[in-house]
């Protein structure tokens, strides 16, 4: 497994441990790396995505809302719910990461974690969101994590 897929995964799980403790996250940080022991290289990756998504949750969330009209938030699955934060983050707020490769990368975790239909699931509310973004979707626009360290 790459260190950037590796790097979401922790990401995802984290989300999902907050998540389930109704937005509790651990009281230090370094609580969960103990918890999920990993390499300096996939923290390093890992940490902006968890500080990003916990900065921007409230925006994202709307998104979600926006575009599951059929579903209530807390009703959609743990998993897909925070593989969804996850894409979504990266594709508002992370412009040094392709659109289309945050659906990719979100489609593979919701196979692995979520259940018998959470990659379509994904997928299909994913790709909602690309038709609405206005920068490339295939290329970063810039080198550099927009939200580095926030």
């Amino acid at each position: 497994m790459g260190r950037r897929r590796e790097a979401r995964q922790a990401a995802l799980q984290y989300h999902f441990w907050r998540d389930m403790q109704r937005g509790a996250g651990p009281e230090r940080m370094e609580d969960f790396w103990e918890f999920l022991p990993t390499k300096p290289r996939i923290r390093a990756f890992a940490q902006p995505l968890i500080d990003g998504m916990n900065a921007h949750l409230d925006e994202i969330d709307e998104r979600i809302r926006r575009y599951c009209e059929n579903y209530e938030l807390r009703r959609i699955s743990g998993v897909d719910r925070n593989v969804l934060r996850l894409a979504i983050y990266e594709m508002l707020f992370r412009e040094d990461i392709p659109p289309v490769v945050s659906i990719n990368e979100a489609i593979e975790l919701a196979k692995k974690f979520g259940g018998a239909e959470s990659g379509r699931f994904v997928n299909g509310i994913l790709d909602r969101v690309k038709d609405d973004l206005t920068r490339p979707l295939r290329e970063p626009v810039s080198r550099k994590p927009a939200d580095e360290g926030g």
